[in-house]
């Protein structure tokens, strides 16, 4: 097996600097040589794609990044780059403004000249003005609107000029609207968004067009015969003609089908399968880094019992992360925060719940919460006894929660899987449909973590609300200040431990399996997915 250096063991070791500052316009900074043109490139994605809108789908967009593409992305140092925008818009080089004595900014992007959308019509700011249009439009029912309220207004002097007009500061802009992908003005406008054909079949300016999609089995995208992106050499890119990325839900299935080698890419091996790939020839394993962690939450309109702060505390002593760890191969890293330590926000000082079932049991006791016959805790005649979700098929997932499930069980608490597959875990997430969830969170390069923990947070599915915890969120998402953004985060952390609506668990690697033909591949740890630059990609003959 060949293990590739993971990022953290790059930036240790210094060699991450060796692949050299991103060129304009250039997600990938490695430079590629003996480029092979063609062939088809087969991906095993481990969930079911419900949408191709990358601001309707529940998942992340695998398939959507390798052909909708915004005016930013994050590249593989989590470093945003222009794609569609010719540069990144910052203070200094006059793209961002500040107004009103620093309550305001506006945000010039200069857009990259002909570029077109698959279908050939020209790619102008008419379109970025669109964009926030159609998103922000309430009737559209989007899965993500983050950073659509932001924005006053936008001005449209020219067709390659975009001027966002900001009610604030907003100093995770990059990581929100924009970056996520245009719309096409021409072809959406007037349309009902959550119905229109585009959902299954985007069209987009990125690489790949979308040809074929039957849900539940697959996604064929083919080479963009204009793009505007080139090599270094002057020569059309993509490189691959094809991609299949095929839905496969099931580790075991995935597992089976890169051994036959009818998946030639997966980028969620099974950490407790990974060795089983040891013996296959024709693929290489890498260990990618991940902005993500794995977290355990509780439904605040669930039962009464998890709205006891007393039993929650009791269940975060009761949980022993190294035995996770190990269960997992140890691949995952343990963690106390949200904030995962990679970024400059995290505070190692965060308080935390030791591991300490003596001190979880005289919790319950003290708080009457007695054993019962059946060594479950009754308090009020409410059993201790909770559904917990997961998402069903993915091997690692359900290896956690069967040790949560017995290491709850040892203080008293009851807990039976509920696990579910495709939509109807991402209606349990995003709906509340569970008392205890475990899941992970993938961020951009730039949380935003109000849309986790705010009272009115798109992905606060578990009715959590602090006012105080709202506002500090929003001084933090408020200001352009390094320091005062820091302080915030630490306060953020504090009260997320002290009120314990989650308990952050582990930050994990992806490990990824790949054919060796498969080269300039570099994986990508934000949520904009290893798919963010498929471009630069080719196949060895």
């Amino acid at each position: 097996m060949n293990w590739k250096p993971s990022r953290r063991q790059v930036l240790g070791s210094g060699l991450l600097a060796a692949f050299g500052a991103a060129a304009p316009g250039s997600l990938l900074s490695k430079a590629a040589f003996a480029q092979v043109r063609g062939g088809t490139l087969t991906v095993g994605l481990p969930y079911d794609v419900d949408t191709l809108n990358v601001y309707t789908t529940g998942f992340l967009g695998d398939v959507e990044a390798a052909v909708v593409e915004g005016l930013l992305a994050p590249n593989e140092n989590a470093k945003y780059v222009p794609v569609l925008a010719t540069e990144v818009p910052t203070v200094q080089n006059g793209g961002i403004e500040l107004l009103d004595g620093g309550s305001k900014m506006r945000i010039k992007y200069k857009l990259r000249p002909n570029v077109k959308w698959h279908d050939g019509k020209p790619f102008t700011s008419a379109d970025v003005k669109f964009t926030w249009e159609a998103v922000s439009d309430p009737k559209f029912i989007a899965e993500s609107k983050d950073g659509t309220a932001d924005v006053a207004s936008i001005e449209t002097p020219d067709e390659l000029t975009a001027i966002v007009n900001y009610k604030s500061v907003s100093p995770t802009f990059a990581s929100t609207l924009f970056t996520f992908g245009i719309l096409p003005k021409h072809a959406l406008e007037g349309k009902d968004l959550n119905k229109d054909p585009y959902n299954d079949k985007p069209l987009g300016t990125g690489p790949f067009v979308v040809t074929e999609f039957r849900h539940g089995q697959h996604v064929v995208v083919e080479r963009n015969p204009n793009y505007w992106r080139k090599d270094e050499k002057g020569q059309a890119l993509p490189y691959i003609e094809r991609i299949i990325f095929k839905i496969i839900p099931d580790s075991n299935t995935l597992m089976t089908q890169l051994k036959s080698g009818e998946v030639a890419f997966a980028y969620r091996v099974p950490y407790s399968q990974a060795k089983q790939l040891e013996t296959v020839g024709s693929l290489e394993l890498l260990k990618g880094p991940l902005l993500s962690w794995q977290h355990l939450d509780f439904n605040f309109r669930g039962p009464k019992s998890l709205q006891d702060l007393t039993v929650r505390k009791a269940i975060a002593h009761a949980i022993n992360r190294d035995t996770i760890v190990r269960a997992l191969g140890g691949f995952p890293v343990s963690i106390k925060s949200v904030v995962v330590p990679i970024f400059d926000f995290h505070d190692p000082n965060t308080p935390s719940y030791d591991l300490d079932p003596a001190k979880a049991n005289k919790l319950l006791d003290d708080a009457g919460y007695a054993k019962g016959a059946d060594g479950v805790r009754v308090k009020d005649g409410e059993r201790l006894s909770y559904r917990i979700v997961c998402l069903a098929g993915l091997v690692d997932d359900e290896i956690t929660e069967q040790v949560l499930i017995a290491q709850l069980k040892a203080i008293g608490i009851e807990v039976k899987p509920d696990n579910k597959a495709g939509v109807a875990f991402r209606e349990a997430r995003y709906k509340g449909n569970y008392d205890l969830l475990y899941a992970r969170w993938i961020t951009s390069a730039d949380p935003v973590y109000s849309v986790f923990f705010g009272t009115k947070g798109a992905n606060n599915g578990q009715g959590y609300s602090n006012p105080r915890l709202d506002e500090v969120m929003r001084r933090m998402e408020s200001t352009l200040d390094p320091e005062q953004r820091r302080q915030s985060a630490k306060e953020m952390q504090a009260i997320l431990a002290a009120d314990l609506p989650t308990i952050p668990l582990t930050t994990n690697v992806g490990v990824i399996a790949k054919t060796r033909k498969l080269k300039n591949f570099i994986p990508n740890p934000t949520n904009m997915t290893n798919f963010v630059d498929t471009s630069r990609w080719y196949l060895e003959t």
